[in-house]
């Protein structure tokens, strides 16, 4: 089952947030049919939006995280709720996946490094944030680090990894690993954070070594007294529904809803986040419209 973790050092310098997505990368790979670079992008998307959502304090609260790059994968998009719960797809799920000399996917290329990074905040009251960075690297993590470092002025650290089986192309393990400084850190705190940092090893290193999502808070906040605030089961749900769709078509005219049937007398939605499909025959359609101007 994936867990997220949240930790502070009780100096109040420093906090960590970490997470074990393995389960939920596996089920967007096999929801979505991803090739491997489009696996290893959309993975770490999705566990950096889980983090980030957990940080929502609103309870109907969400994140919408979208990279936007030049290179062939398209756009990236992952969404979280203030639980942890994450859903999200790419742009071409068959992108072709190319390796960098040491053996590791070349993410960046994927994705592409001429974009930006848009960050959606909505809290519900139908005012959200929205930020937005130029793309450092295509890479994710790195992009993540400078969103919060230029945009929210939060120094971050982010490291984000999905292990995929080269033989048979399947999620073995997909992780990641947020760290802020908090205002007030002492120069001490930093520069041991530094240090800690310099010697991380990648977090799907870790997890495969079988380090809980604690021990790798731990880790990073080494020197530091570690206080967790919260840990808890995280999924990948998607929140569509054929209530939703309908509540949508009422806001369409008479006219655009009577179009959307096809010859056969169907109309299909399809879901980006799920791949469910929606089917409405003409009479369902019909009864929409007399309930709509009922």
């Amino acid at each position: 089952m994936d867990k997220i973790i949240r930790c502070i050092t009780s100096d109040g310098a420093v906090m960590a947030s970490a997470i074990d997505a393995s389960d939920i990368v596996f089920t967007a790979k096999k929801l979505h049919h991803l090739s491997r670079s489009a696996t290893a992008a959309l993975g770490r998307l999705l566990c950096a939006a889980s983090i980030m959502g957990a940080m929502l304090k609103q309870k109907n609260a969400i994140v919408n995280l979208r990279v936007m790059g030049d290179g062939p994968l398209g756009p990236v998009i992952a969404v979280a709720d203030s639980k942890g719960n994450v859903r999200g797809y790419v742009g071409d799920s068959e992108c072709p996946t190319e390796y960098y000399p040491n053996g590791k996917i070349n993410v960046g290329k994927a994705v592409g490094k001429n974009g930006t990074v848009c960050v959606m905040r909505d809290y519900g009251s139908g005012d959200p944030y929205i930020g937005q960075t130029e793309l450092v690297s295509g890479e994710i993590a790195e992009d993540i680090t400078n969103y919060f470092a230029a945009s929210e002025q939060i120094p971050t650290v982010c490291a984000l990894g999905v292990l995929i089986n080269k033989e048979d192309g399947e999620v073995m393990l997909a992780g990641g690993l947020l760290i802020q400084l908090l205002p007030g850190a002492g120069e001490d705190a930093v520069e041991r954070l530094e240090k800690n940092v310099s010697e991380l090893e990648p977090v799907t290193t870790m997890l495969a070594k079988g380090m809980s999502i604690y021990d790798i808070c731990k880790t990073a906040l080494k020197g530091f007294e570690v206080e967790v605030l919260d840990e808890y089961p995280v999924n990948y749900v998607c929140s569509c529904s054929r209530e939703k769709l309908e509540r949508y078509f009422c806001t369409m005219s008479d006219e655009d809803i009577r179009s959307m049937a096809d010859e056969k007398g169907m109309a299909v939605a399809n879901c980006h986040f799920c791949n469910k499909k929606y089917v409405f025959t003409k009479s369902d359609l019909e009864k929409l419209i007399a309930e709509k101007n009922a």
